[in-house]
């Protein structure tokens, strides 16, 4: 993935700082170690970002939750009804399950699409250490 790297959608894939993507915006890399699944670095180890730009900042985030878990839903729909014709009953459990499975990514990328709405990537910034 690092064709992508200086994109915002490398950002928002890896979770990676948006300025100088070049360290993971989470204290845990792994967003299926619930305890931790939003716990977030203060700032940018290497370049200094701030994430938490203001109280409350990721509240925004809960906007944008709504259509990455829909398109989550339409996706598991799709695939279940439409290519696989498995009944409606048996295609809502397939939702209901693919909902609650990837609810942490849900969860992170809605915060990465978020915060890369109010930063962008810096060449000469990520070369900086500060």
């Amino acid at each position: 993935m690092k064709f992508l790297k200086g994109t915002k959608v490398y950002s928002i894939l890896t979770g990676s700082c948006p300025v100088c993507q070049s360290e993971s915006m989470y204290v845990e890399p792994n967003p299926y170690k619930l305890t931790n699944v939003l716990a977030m670095k203060e700032r940018c180890g290497h370049c200094s970002t701030k994430y938490k730009i203001e109280p409350s900042f990721f509240y925004g985030a809960m906007y944008v939750s709504y259509p990455v878990g829909i398109a989550f839903a339409v996706t598991a729909f799709v695939l279940s009804y439409l290519v696989f014709n498995l009944d409606l009953i048996i295609t809502y459990c397939v939702i209901v399950v693919v909902m609650v499975v990837s609810l942490p990514i849900i969860l992170r990328t809605s915060r990465n699409i978020w915060i890369n709405f109010f930063m962008s990537y810096k060449k000469s910034k990520a070369n900086l250490k500060l």
